[in-house]
């Protein structure tokens, strides 16, 4: 519904506006047939909003908290979706050899190869699980908001590369913390994590 009514007005609309969640008025589509294929849209939008409203409700069902999942919330940007996510997809932690072998299975670590100190291509960027790469790099996105040791560990290193490295440098950190906290059930320490 978005990107039709972007291509046809030219500016972009609140997605809680066109649902009908948030009232505000829009300009109206003067072409009936495009107005028509935006608003076929809805029921659509409405019938997968309810399924996965049910989905949800199921999982939350089965889901019992357990004392993994009640340490990593400690962890700043990790909140019950992601810790659950976690917790789901990592399994056991002493599958893990070390604390780096887990981060690569996150895919937290860059693929390059390296000989003699140059790179000389890059390994399988796919290898590891996608599910807790997005998860380490939603928690980073919010420990940069509320966090304020996070915040200045990646203001650091913007400056120093750029936006995405940074974040991912961070996603990188909660994957340790994490690993840590799942492998001996321990609290997390905040100040601990960004020690120089």
């Amino acid at each position: 519904m978005q990107s039709t009514y972007a291509r046809q007005k030219g500016c972009e609309v609140s997605n809680k506006v066109l649902v009908g969640e948030k009232p505000e008025p829009w300009p109206l589509l003067s072409d009936p047939n495009v107005a028509l294929a935006v608003e076929a849209h809805r029921p659509v939008i409405e019938a997968l909003t309810e399924q996965i409203a049910r989905i949800e409700r199921e999982v939350h069902r089965q889901l019992k908290p357990n004392h993994a999942f009640q340490q990593l919330q400690t962890v700043n940007g990790i909140g019950p979706v992601l810790a659950w996510v976690i917790v789901l997809e990592a399994g056991d932690m002493h599958r893990f050899k070390n604390v780096g072998h887990f981060t690569s299975y996150c895919r937290c670590v860059q693929s390059a190869r390296i000989s003699n100190g140059k790179k000389k291509g890059e390994a399988n960027k796919k290898n590891g699980n996608p599910y807790l790469a997005w998860a380490f790099t939603e928690a980073a996105h919010f420990a940069v908001r509320y966090l304020p040791a996070a915040r200045r560990f990646y203001d650091r290193k913007s400056r120093q590369r750029n936006k995405i490295v940074a974040i991912k440098a961070l996603a990188h950190k909660l994957a340790r913390a994490s690993y840590f906290i799942l492998r001996d059930q321990v609290a997390f320490d905040p100040k601990r994590l960004f020690v120089q």
